[in-house]
């Protein structure tokens, strides 16, 4: 998993480059000063990486629209610049057609290798690692046998802490990220309440 992350990484890095080096060239050759013309591509691009974050974490929910509104327009202009700046920079018997596709690359695979990156490090932060089973098993085992059928997740998740195991030990045993164990314990006593009643 850290091989396709870390590979996911490099390629998005190198495309990042390819398409910011393009687009601040095109930003300077269309008059911005050459002081600021770094700022255009961060943000046509930026906003790729940004909203591509925003729609796999509103996966689902009714807004996401927006975000994947932001991520097709951020990615529409990336590529139109990309191409235009080929064909105003590419040599003279260098086919327009050509350039503007070679040029089109860079924003298409920050596009998808972006996604890609979320996918695979969203994927390794909920898949339960091969300890898991045995964390939930101790639990089990210290709770009373009958106790953690008709344990809520929050009061399972205190249990866990008055018995010295670490926020992310719970987190990996009850399924949730390690700030929602740090939420759950700096109010004890909505640990008590049953999933779904009223807090």
């Amino acid at each position: 998993m850290w091989t396709a992350v870390a590979g996911t990484v490099f390629i998005a890095a190198a495309a990042f480059w390819l398409s910011f080096t393009a687009l601040a060239d095109l930003a300077r050759r269309s008059g911005v000063d050459e002081s600021q013309a770094w700022a255009w591509p961060l943000i046509v691009d930026g906003i790729i990486v940004v909203a591509t974050v925003s729609v796999v974490a509103l996966a689902g929910q009714r807004a996401a629209w927006y975000p994947w509104l932001l991520l097709m327009a951020g990615a529409a202009v990336s590529v139109a610049a990309n191409a235009i700046h080929a064909v105003v920079a590419a040599d003279a018997d260098v086919p327009s057609a050509l350039a503007g596709a070679v040029a089109a690359v860079p924003p298409l695979v920050l596009l998808a290798i972006t996604h890609l990156t979320v996918v695979l490090t969203r994927r390794f932060r909920t898949e339960p690692s091969p300890q898991t089973a045995e964390v939930v098993s101790g639990v089990i085992e210290y709770l009373a046998p009958e106790a953690p059928a008709h344990l809520a997740p929050r009061e399972l998740a205190l249990r866990m802490k008055e018995d010295g195991m670490t926020n992310k030990a719970i987190a990996r045993a009850t399924g949730v990220h390690p700030s929602t164990v740090g939420r759950w314990l700096s109010t004890p006593s909505l640990a008590a309440a049953p999933e779904g009643g009223a807090l």
